[in-house]
């Protein structure tokens, strides 16, 4: 397990998975997404290069703002795929899929407000 995965709460096994690949809901926009996330990471390098070079504090805390809509804003858009694929493929299905699929989606939106 990776540090990343350990501070994500994320378990591992080494055990071979018997169920079918899952395809996300974002798996159309997979490309745009990766695009959309190295913009952003290069939007925090940017930060790091203001700090070493000293700039103003404010204009540093204009572009940590900048840097955090970036993320909400993908954070949305992920979580609206999430609802229309992997919650609405749930809703047909029915049964208890649907209401751990509903509880899934609140409770990341939670999270999400929490920021």
């Amino acid at each position: 397990m990776t540090t990343t995965e350990e501070a994500a709460g994320v378990t591992t096994t080494d055990a071979p998975s018997t169920e079918a690949p899952t395809t996300h809901g974002y798996h159309k926009q997979k490309d745009e997404h990766l695009k959309r996330l190295r913009r952003i990471e290069g939007q925090i390098r940017g930060l790091q290069r203001l700090v070493d070079e000293d700039v103003y504090c404010i204009d540093i805390l204009t572009q940590v703002s900048a840097s955090t809509k970036a993320l909400q804003s993908f954070a949305l858009q992920l979580l609206e795929e999430h609802l229309r694929h992997c919650v609405a493929d749930a809703a047909l299905k029915g049964g208890a899929e649907i209401d751990e699929k509903v509880e899934e989606a609140t409770k990341a939106i939670a999270r999400m407000l929490r920021t």
